[in-house]
């Protein structure tokens, strides 16, 4: 069991936000993890945040991240980012790996990626033995529809929200199996969420096999109400495939409880673990028929104190492990920085991006496009009409090369609607909202 000793530095305090808290300190007893018996320099970090030249208490968090301090960065969604007390946890691992690689295969690894995949389970209310690892939400998504067998003429549903890299996948599936993609279009902007549930089953056919569904979508920042769709798909026989990439450390999940055949999600995004690692939820009864994308040696394993399932996702060959094996130190860390824990980190980003979304609405003159039920720890606003002088990439790139703001500017969405996603993680505030509102009011010729 993971054991970390936090010690804490208050810096500050609002009463609207309440007392504000660093963790400053983390050792674990087990030497793959341990920090150093002088735990981490409050000093040095505390130096770190004032040397940032804005307000401490606005910054607070940032200190705890190797972000650029110059860039206003509001796009945690795009890749993540990993806090550096994490880092030094991966780097300790990958010393003690390289210092002993035999010992460390043969005889540390597989009871440290057990704890790993035990307290991910937890965190994510499934069964431990129906969870394995995978390097992201796209090799999840890839690992099951390649597993499945489909016949000429079966459907598969999704809808125009997909990932791009989950529609590829999709149309490689199809073009090899003969099976037919059917495309729900889903309103945008969006007036009530249920309007999602009618667009999916409206296509409905007895041909269809498998839904493929995104739980938050990338382009749209839209949170699917993914339990009913669930419930309501399996009633008439369809099994779902949910990509919840943007979903883990940004809401709530039960993955038993939700029922769904397949889940798989990142760890990289907002549970802020290194890059590389993801999960693959599959339910017990469909196990059997689902391999990873590497056939390795858990195929022939002789072992019968693990599953098939998770003998041969658990090893797909040599490769760097430490991204997963961090997950402790990341649920607890991340779970250890406000007030209520996860949940009370997951509201207060929530908060955030609700707020950022007002204020680049009203700033911007523009209409909210979806409700407030549909966002998550991320939003979009359309952009004026003057955006279409800017392709996506262009705009993208003036806000950050001369304002030194990272943000996502996607391409326009049915009639020309540009849209702008901004992100919101506990080291933003909205100071850095009202800078990108600014800077776009000086791109778009607002002002």
């Amino acid at each position: 069991m993971l054991r970390i000793k936090c010690n804490r530095l208050v810096v500050g305090s609002n009463p609207t936000r309440g007392v504000k808290k660093i963790f400053v300190g983390a050792i674990r007893e087990s030497p793959l993890y341990h920090f150093g018996s002088k735990g981490f320099d409050i000093q040095s970090r505390v130096g770190v945040l004032m040397s940032q030249g804005d307000n401490l208490q606005d910054n607070q968090w940032q200190g705890q991240w190797l972000l650029a301090s110059e860039v206003t960065f509001l796009n945690h969604g795009s890749f993540g980012a990993c806090p550096w007390p994490v880092l030094q946890a991966q780097q300790r691992l990958q010393s003690r790996l390289e210092k002993e690689p035999v010992r460390f295969f043969a005889r540390e690894w597989e009871p440290l990626l057990d704890e790993a995949r035990n307290q991910l389970a937890d965190f994510v209310g499934a069964a431990r033995e129906d969870v394995v690892f995978v390097a992201n939400a796209t090799m999840g998504v890839n690992a099951v529809l390649r597993s499945l067998r489909f016949q000429p003429g079966d459907e598969i549903l999704t809808t125009d929200h997909l990932y791009n890299a989950c529609r590829n996948a999709l149309e490689w599936v199809a073009a090899t199996t003969n099976a037919r993609i059917v495309v729900a279009p889903v309103p945008f902007p969006l007036a009530d969420t249920r309007e999602i549930v009618t667009a999916v089953m409206d296509r409905v056919s007895p041909r269809t096999k498998l839904a493929v569904l995104d739980h938050i979508t990338s382009q749209t920042a839209l949170v699917f109400p993914i339990a009913s769709l669930v419930r309501k798909l399996a009633a008439v026989g369809v099994d779902t495939l949910v990509d919840g990439a943007q979903a883990p450390g940004a809401v709530s999940l039960n993955l038993a409880e939700l029922g769904a055949a397949y889940y798989t999600g990142n760890c990289h995004k907002w549970l802020c673990a290194p890059k590389g690692s993801g999960f693959l939820y599959v339910r017990r009864d469909k196990q059997e028929m689902i391999r990873p994308p590497v056939i390795s040696h858990g195929a022939n394993s002789p072992r019968t104190d693990k599953s098939r399932f998770q003998l041969e996702f658990d090893w797909m060959g040599t490769d760097d492990p430490t991204p997963y094996l961090c997950l402790p130190v990341v649920l607890e860390f991340m779970g250890s920085l406000v007030e209520g824990g996860w949940p009370g980190l997951m509201a207060q980003n929530r908060d955030l991006a609700l707020q950022a979304r007002r204020l680049l609405a009203d700033g911007l003159g523009v209409q909210l496009p979806c409700p407030e039920g549909a966002i998550g720890s991320m939003a979009v606003v359309p952009l004026p009409e003057t955006a279409a002088q800017f392709p996506a990439a262009a705009l993208q790139d003036a806000l950050y090369d001369q304002y030194q703001i990272q943000v996502k500017i996607n391409p326009p969405w049915g009639d020309d609607i540009w849209l702008i996603r901004v992100s919101a993680q506990i080291y933003n505030h909205q100071s850095q909202y009202e800078k990108l509102l600014w800077a776009l009011k000086q791109l778009l010729h607002l002002v």
